[in-house]
Order: C-alpha cells, then structure tokens, then sequence
C-alpha cells in the first residue's frame, strides 16, 4: 500500500457508529459543534493538521454517510486512549447518504465506502471531495 502524501488528501473523514444526535446530544442541523474524535495512530495522524477540511461520517446501517461537514479545529493531541483531534463542524440538515455517493463515479471509490469498517481518519481525494461537494445541501 502507498503511503499517502499531503497532495492526496483534499478532505480528512473521521467515522461515528453513533448518530450525531448521540455524539453531541442536542445538536440541531446547521449548528456547528466542536468535539473530540479518535484517531488511530499511524503515519496519518503526522497529515492531519488545522484548518483541513473534515467530515463526519456515520457508518452502520442506519442512514449510513456524510452527516457534517467542517475543519479540524487543532493540533492533534493525545491521551490514555491515543491520538485525539478537534473538528469543528456542523450537521447537516439532510445527510449525503452512502448510496447517493456509491452511484457517483467520481466518489465512489472512496476509501471510507471501500473499506466502511477502516480506522480513523479516512480522507477524500481531491477529485472525490469536488465531488462529495455537489452532493451536499
């Protein structure tokens, strides 16, 4: 597997198998939120840095796909968990459903719909997150 480069990653997508209403509870469509995620620890948690465009994605079987859209909001820290990041973002009013985005070609190769059980932070392609953006509402 190829090592991603900085120039690869257009959009960082940090996962949720809670629904947003669960994550931050209270958090209405068009609020923006800043919370905590959990990385995995690996070379990627070096590319994420502040001010990159984030998404959180809810992964499972209920309404599975793009639920916010926003920025990582610091440095990545860490604690006895591991790796942490703050993203700052705000919930959509209508989620970009995974099936919407597995019919569209130029994202459908994403890793976080090829590989929905990977770790976190998935990212989009510069392509993919051109694309991922005419989804959304």
């Amino acid at each position: 597997m190829t090592r991603l480069q900085p120039a690869d990653v257009a959009c960082w997508v940090v996962k949720t198998a809670r629904p947003p209403s669960a994550v931050v509870p209270g958090w209405r469509p068009g609020e923006e939120r800043t919370l905590t995620r959990c990385l995995f620890r690996s070379y990627r948690v070096g590319l994420v840095a502040p001010g990159s465009p984030c998404l959180l994605w809810l992964s499972g079987r209920d309404r599975p796909g793009v639920h916010a859209t926003g920025v990582v909001a610091g440095e990545v820290g860490e604690d006895e968990r591991g790796p942490l990041v703050p993203v700052r973002l705000t919930l959509l009013p209508v989620p970009v459903p995974r099936a919407d985005l597995l019919a569209d070609p130029a994202v459908a190769g994403a890793e976080v719909l090829r590989v929905p059980a990977g770790s976190n932070p998935s990212y989009l392609t510069p392509t993919q997150y051109a694309a991922l953006l005419a989804h959304l509402p």
